[in-house]
C-alpha cells in the first residue's frame, strides 16, 4: 500500500473522529438546554405553587380569625344574657319580698280582708256594700 493511502484512511478516520465528536459534543449541548428548560419549567410550576400556598394559609388563617372571633360575640352575648337573668332573678325576689312585706302590713292593718282586695264576710257584721235582707223601704 501506498503512503498516501495510508494517510488519506489516517485522514479520513480522525475527520470520521472530529465529526463524531462534534455530534456528541452537539448532543450533550443539546442535552443539557433540555435539562436547562425542564429546570426552569420546574421552578416556574414551583412559584405557582408556593403562591397558591401561601393563598391558601391566608385563607385558613382568615378563616381560623374569623371562626374565633364569632365564638367570642357568641361568648359575650351568652354572659351578657346570663348577667341579664341574674338581675332579672334578683329584681323578681325583690319584688317577691317587697309583695311579701306589703301583704303581711295589710294583714296586720285589716286581718278580716282576703288576698283578693274584699273583705271576708262575717255574719255577726253586716257589710255596707250589699244590700240587707230588709230591702228599702219608701212611702
Amino acid at each position: 500500500m501506498d503512503t498516501w493511502v495510508i494517510v488519506l484512511i489516517v485522514v479520513a478516520v480522525v475527520v470520521l473522529l472530529a465529526v463524531l465528536a462534534l455530534a456528541l459534543s452537539k448532543r450533550s449541548r443539546v442535552a443539557k438546554l433540555r435539562k436547562r428548560e425542564q429546570a426552569r419549567e420546574h421552578l416556574q410550576e414551583s412559584q405557582v405553587r408556593a403562591a397558591r400556598a401561601e393563598k391558601e394559609q391566608a385563607l385558613a388563617e382568615e378563616q381560623a380569625a374569623r371562626a374565633r372571633r364569632e365564638r367570642a360575640e357568641v361568648e359575650e352575648r351568652t354572659r351578657l344574657a346570663e348577667q341579664e337573668a341574674r338581675e332579672r332573678a334578683q329584681r323578681a325576689g325583690e319584688e317577691a319580698s317587697e309583695a311579701e312585706k306589703l301583704r303581711a302590713r295589710a294583714q296586720k292593718l285589716a286581718p278580716d280582708l282576703s288576698p283578693d282586695g274584699h273583705g271576708q264576710q262575717r255574719p255577726d257584721v253586716p257589710n255596707p256594700d250589699q244590700p240587707g235582707p230588709g230591702g228599702a223601704t219608701r212611702r
